[in-house]
């Protein structure tokens, strides 16, 4: 049974048993996002059900998202969304702290306990570039158009995408992709680990389905012990690790063996 719901009016949810697929709906305006998209994004991702064990985020007709808005950037922005030339031209500091909560629309979907699946096709700029990243696994598909285009209207990435690109390409592979605002494709994005694996468009949903099923035949409790334990790796000291994989484990073990007299 599928349940579907619309949070916002460009987004829809749809809901089949433990996965979750959240689509970016403006198909007309190719996803482009705005603020109060980023902010129901964020809802979703922090009031995720718990029996959820997979998410899908993508993106309706032919790209999953060219990014932000660019009506935001002018003189007025967009009726009933933040007016970021007002917000900038009071304070960097009153900018900075608005921010802040659009970041939670992109840097809580790795905080979430189910894993974060991204079937990416076209374009995926900026904004629409970070989503992608904060998802834990990417599919895309053979047109894919990745870019980071923030420096190139005098800006940078902003919305949490900075720490995966490094984490997935390294400092100066990504400080060229941000810096040059060049689009990378779908093989270069395999071959440089932005990507898990591209196919043709027309097999994009059937291969996400695919590796959704495969992820829903890991066995629950240890799928939801390794998408941390994996994302801990990156940054914490040697022993911290070593600790965090024998909690894990031993609360593994246990619940295989089962306490002493059961």
């Amino acid at each position: 049974m599928t349940d579907a719901a619309q949070p916002h009016p460009h987004l829809s949810v749809a809901r089949d048993g433990a996965v979750l697929t959240v689509t970016l709906d403006n198909p007309e305006r190719r996803n482009a996002q705005t603020p109060s998209l980023w902010l129901a994004l964020a809802d979703l991702a922090v009031d995720l059900d718990p029996a959820v064990r997979v998410v899908v985020l993508r993106g309706a007709g032919p790209s999953f998202s060219a990014g932000l808005d660019r009506a935001m950037l002018a003189p007025g922005g967009v009726p009933g969304e933040t007016d970021m030339i007002a917000m900038a031209a009071e304070s960097a500091e009153g900018a900075a702290a608005t921010i802040e909560a659009f970041q939670r629309g992109f840097s809580a979907w790795s905080e979430a306990r189910a894993v974060v699946v991204a079937a990416v096709q076209g374009h995926a700029i900026g904004a629409g570039f970070q989503l992608a990243l904060a998802a834990d696994l990417r599919v895309v598909a053979d047109d894919v158009q990745l870019a980071m285009r923030e420096t190139s209207l005098g800006l940078v990435p902003d919305l949490g995408g900075t720490a995966p690109l490094v984490s997935l390409v390294g400092v100066a592979r990504a400080l060229e992709i941000c810096a040059t605002g060049r689009f990378v494709g779908a093989a270069e994005a395999v071959a440089i680990g932005l990507a898990n694996v591209a196919v043709p468009v027309a097999a994009l949903a059937a291969t996400t389905d695919d590796l959704v099923a495969a992820l829903l035949a890991a066995p629950e409790a240890a799928l939801r012990e390794l998408k941390p334990l994996l994302r801990s790796a990156v940054d914490a000291d040697r022993e911290t690790q070593l600790r965090l994989e024998r909690e894990a484990q031993g609360r593994l073990l246990h619940a295989i063996a089962g306490p002493l007299g059961s």
